[in-house]
């Protein structure tokens, strides 16, 4: 039985902590004049991916 792989883009994406998984928020890369400064602040940092997506990350990063 040969050993599953890891999901090399979700290995990039997601990083397992003690409270779950955690991410970087989208739609923070290009075109950012349009964007509010309130909206842009709320983009910043990391947050805890939600519990309904857990299972799936689970199983392309094989943990």
């Amino acid at each position: 039985m040969p050993k599953a792989k890891t999901h090399s883009g979700a290995a990039k994406r997601f990083k397992k902590t003690s409270a779950g998984y955690k991410h970087k928020h989208a739609n923070r890369s290009h075109i950012l004049t349009k964007m509010s400064q309130k909206r842009k602040r709320n983009l910043r940092g990391t947050t805890i991916m939600g519990v309904s997506d857990a299972p799936l990350i689970q199983r392309m990063l094989r943990d």
